[in-house]
């Protein structure tokens, strides 16, 4: 008998709902962000990460369609168990991550004396890596 995988995608999620990020009144997250890692943009809002942003967590869905009228909200998954897409420096198991900009998750940096206010950036523990394409994390 021979081992099977374990899927842990999507395991005890923890969901959240959020206004979505605009600039000059275009929202910042579009369908084609959904799948993708955010960050807090400001109370209660979220938006794309950027390049060692802190993550929040993987945008699930959002309310009305790109062409629609109207504030949409977003549904983000901020606990549990999820796959996110990776960028270089490219995480490895046990690691913690940032943003790396365009929806994906890169290595946490080394802590320093430079860390903001309120502790470190990093977040969640990688609990497995496929090659240079996404990860298998624990918002935690």
């Amino acid at each position: 008998m021979s081992v099977r995988n374990h899927n842990l995608d999507a395991v005890a999620p923890m969901l959240a709902t959020f206004k979505v990020a605009q600039s000059a009144g275009d929202d910042l997250l579009t369908d084609a962000s959904v799948g993708e890692a955010v960050m807090l943009t400001d109370s209660d809002e979220v938006g794309p990460i950027g390049d060692g942003d802190q993550l929040l967590g993987k945008l699930i869905a959002l309310t009305l369609a790109d062409g629609d009228d109207g504030h949409r909200v977003a549904t983000v998954q901020i606990g549990g168990i999820c796959r996110l897409k990776t960028a270089a420096t490219y995480p490895v198991v046990g690691n913690r991550v940032v943003g790396a900009g365009n929806g994906a998750i890169r290595q946490a940096p080394e802590l320093t004396g430079d860390d903001p206010a309120g502790g470190a950036i990093a977040r969640g523990t990688v609990l497995s890596v496929n090659g240079t394409t996404d990860c298998v994390i624990l918002l935690n």
